[in-house]
């Protein structure tokens, strides 16, 4: 593990003196204020089934002075689904209870390995899986085993969920076990990607937690299983906030391999599959290996996924982890968190609440003022469907209206809270020129569109 410098540590001690604001584990929760279920699509029918009994988002935050808890069903606002693999599960409503600390503290012992299943939770309560899928070589038969495929493999070249399971995500690139829906990559929708690697999105509209844009610090968009916090994929390019905004880069390389019969570190271990176009080069977690020369750079990330770094939630400094994709904006390994976790692993699930908690309800104090509604509006002209995305998931939903000239409403949208984009269908619209109106109860942005038919 690297050495913490003297700059780090001493932000690192100010990195929660937050006697100024809300404590951004307890603030930066999307609540559910207004009684939104989960929404998903089944393959073959691209209008979605509301599931009524499955409320989204976070249902409620709790805190004392040392721990925030946070109660959600794991269901997001934005449509989930379709899995065109044949993924028989479908996302449900877990009850989760997380007991999340406010003062995470950096592991100076053993580092302590990401696992299977949740390592994280989003701001949405969605839960956040790391690289695997459970499934690792066989060498005895010469074929991948465990978690969906049945069986056990041997464990030593364990797959990536990332490569593997590509046809299987939804637009918002997550999917389910059993009912836990979760992402295990950066949660932006792959057609907002500068190359789109799946057309999921295609037929089954929807979107994702929040947007990527390279000209702003991405928000935070979750914590880890050891308290620290999740940005997106841009940040500052340097720790103290100066340098401008850039895409956080991976230390992770892919190694120069032709066989699999050795980790990067020179261990001897179970042969692997050779690298072909069934078993390609970054099919396994082994496939990659950590470039110390690269994470000395401002702009790379750490062994763990993550740098000390001033935010806007934590203008002090904190810890924290991106979520990392390359320059088509498509993931890039190891995704979120991980292989270790920086920190004390001390995140839980609980089974119930302690009593004497302050009930936390304010939107008070959030990075991104949701007063400036800030939306893109595309394509213009629009024929068939005119989409309505904003940069981010907010905490509020806006109304999205369609006026004609006449200054008549036609059409009305929401932009729910929790989610990025909503649309007009334009097929039964005149052509001509109107007007996009977008309310958020503080502020309004109206912007004019032209239909064309």
């Amino acid at each position: 593990m690297k050495k913490t410098s003297t700059l780090a540590a001493l932000v690192f001690a100010c990195a929660f003196n937050l006697s100024a604001q809300v404590n951004p584990a307890i603030s930066s929760w999307i609540q559910n204020t207004t009684g939104l279920t989960g929404r998903h699509y089944v393959n073959g029918n691209s209008t979605p089934i509301v599931d009524a009994s499955y409320p989204a988002n976070v249902q409620a935050v709790g805190y004392n002075s040392t721990h925030v808890y946070v109660s959600c069903s794991g269901i997001p606002s934005y449509v989930i689904g379709p899995y065109l693999d044949g993924n028989p599960s479908q996302g449900g409503n877990n009850n989760n209870k997380y007991r999340i600390p406010l003062n995470p503290v950096q592991n100076t012992g053993t580092l302590t390995a990401t696992t299977a299943g949740t390592i994280g939770v989003f701001i949405n309560g969605v839960s956040l899986f790391d690289y695997r899928d459970g499934v690792s070589y066989k060498n005895s038969t010469g074929a991948n085993a465990g978690g969906p495929l049945g069986g056990m493999g041997d464990g030593i070249w364990n797959r990536d969920a990332v490569v593997a399971e590509k046809g299987g995500f939804d637009c918002a690139k997550g999917h389910p076990a059993m009912t836990n829906y979760h992402h295990h990559q950066n949660p932006s929708a792959f057609n907002l990607d500068r190359v789109v690697i799946s057309g999921v999105c295609n037929p089954y509209l929807s979107d994702g937690l929040y947007v990527i844009d390279s000209t702003e610090h991405s928000p935070l968009i979750g914590f880890a299983y050891d308290g620290f916090p999740i940005y997106g994929a841009y940040g500052y390019k340097n720790a103290n906030g100066t340098g401008g905004i850039t895409r956080m880069k991976s230390s992770y390389t892919l190694r120069n391999i032709t066989v699999r019969t050795h980790y990067a570190d020179g261990s001897n271990v179970t042969d692997g599959p050779i690298v072909n176009s069934t078993f390609p080069l970054g099919m396994y977690r082994e496939d990659y290996q950590y470039n110390t020369t690269t994470a000395a750079t401002p702009d790379y990330l750490d062994e763990h996924n993550g740098r000390f770094c001033v935010t806007p939630e934590y203008p002090s400094g904190t810890y924290c982890y991106f979520t990392t994709v390359d320059a088509n904006w498509n993931s890039a390994y190891p995704y979120a968190v991980g292989p270790t976790f920086y920190g004390v692993k001390t995140v839980q699930l609980v089974t119930s609440l302690p009593t004497g908690l302050t009930t936390y309800t304010s939107t008070a104090g959030i990075a991104y003022e949701e007063s400036k509604v800030k939306v893109i509006i595309y394509p213009n002209p629009a024929s068939d469907i005119l989409m309505v995305q904003s940069k981010f998931a907010g905490k509020t939903n806006k109304k999205v209206e369609l006026i004609d000239e006449l200054g008549r409403v036609i059409k009305t949208e929401m932009l729910y809270q929790g989610s990025t984009m909503c649309y007009f269908d334009l097929q039964t619209v005149y052509a001509g020129i109107y007007l996009v109106r977008v309310t958020d109860g503080n502020s309004v942005q109206t912007s004019k569109v032209i239909v064309g038919k």
